[in-house]
């Protein structure tokens, strides 16, 4: 099955952070950014209300729905409710270390079961017509060599996965490492994902992991297919303002970022105006869409306060912008 995204650039599912108003942020800088949801679990999609999980502005577009579970027919349910919304892929969570991840059967400790993660691909990919990928460590506690991670991806590239997302760090499950720490802590070992690449190169490599520039993206692309950053984006969304022209070579997003933010501006009163709370559409920006702007602290500050108290939040919200820009 012929891929439909390009993973070239990519921005990662993150908890709490890339809900569908911030990927709509990353949208106005770039067409081509491969966005992704934050991880929906199986049985709450199942079970819970989908439209509030899976709805999505069509300006998102390629927009890629992560799920975590690994009982196939389930999986495969999730994945043909995906499609029927409208994503262009669905991604399996294989790289998750919380500490849910044992008793839930999702994340991190699936990589040590390649044959369930397999089934799961192959009854997804009977039901759907989208891409199913995989995002993973490279590695889990002990099991960690680099035979490891080769039979992994031989097993599930047999199901019909063509794309990886690697993680170049293993994930540490044992008592007392938290997330956190498995975000920083394991050491990156980039190598791994470089080899795979030239063990399969039938199949899309993208390397995720400590990526924080765009110029790092580039030398990475040297060797892989594509690269995905997380929370440097979070930190610094502005990242994904040079992508088009410096990673796609496509000059034609010739907008400012003050004309961004007053796009994002105008998202937020159509959202308001709809029944959206306006603090979910403005977390984002004191996040980290003001990082680097001129007084960030001090309008961070007045963004919060303002959102809460202010009679007429989208003319401050206005006002707020145009001092950091």
């Amino acid at each position: 099955m012929p891929l439909a995204t390009n993973h070239k650039f990519c921005v990662a599912p993150m908890m709490g952070r890339t809900d569908k108003h911030f990927r709509y942020f990353l949208r106005l800088m770039s067409a081509h950014t491969m966005l992704y949801t934050e991880m929906v679990a199986v049985p709450a999609l199942l079970r819970g209300n989908k439209h509030n999980m899976l709805s999505f502005n069509e300006a998102e577009h390629p927009v890629g729905l992560q799920i975590g579970g690994s009982n196939p027919k389930d999986m495969a349910l999730c994945a043909k409710i995906a499609e029927d919304y409208g994503y262009d892929e669905v991604n399996i969570n294989v790289g998750c270390p919380s500490k849910r991840v044992n008793s839930g059967q999702f994340g991190a400790c699936l990589f040590t079961n390649p044959e369930l993660v397999a089934e799961c691909v192959s009854t997804m990919l009977n039901e759907v017509n989208i891409p199913v990928t995989i995002k993973c460590r490279i590695g889990v506690d002990d099991y960690d060599e680099y035979i490891h991670l080769s039979n992994f991806v031989e097993v599930l590239g047999r199901a019909g996965c063509e794309s990886f997302i690697v993680h170049a760090r293993k994930a540490i499950l044992k008592e007392g490492f938290n997330p956190k720490q498995n975000r920083n802590i394991p050491t990156l070992n980039y190598p791994y994902v470089y080899q795979l690449k030239q063990d399969f190169p039938q199949y899309e490599m993208t390397i995720n992991g400590g990526i924080e520039t765009i110029e790092q993206a580039k030398s990475h692309l040297k060797k892989v297919d594509g690269v995905m950053l997380g929370r440097a984006i979070y930190r610094n969304p502005f990242i994904v303002f040079g992508v088009d022209e410096n990673i796609f070579n496509d000059k034609t997003t010739t907008t400012s970022k003050a004309e961004i933010l007053n796009q994002y501006i105008n998202y937020i009163q159509d959202q308001t105006s709809s029944g959206e709370k306006i603090t979910y559409l403005t977390r984002h920006l004191a996040g980290g869409m003001l990082r680097g702007q001129k007084h960030a602290k001090l309008l961070r500050k007045t963004l919060h306060d303002e959102m809460r108290e202010n009679k007429y939040p989208i003319a401050a919200l206005r006002d707020i912008l145009s001092t950091a820009i």
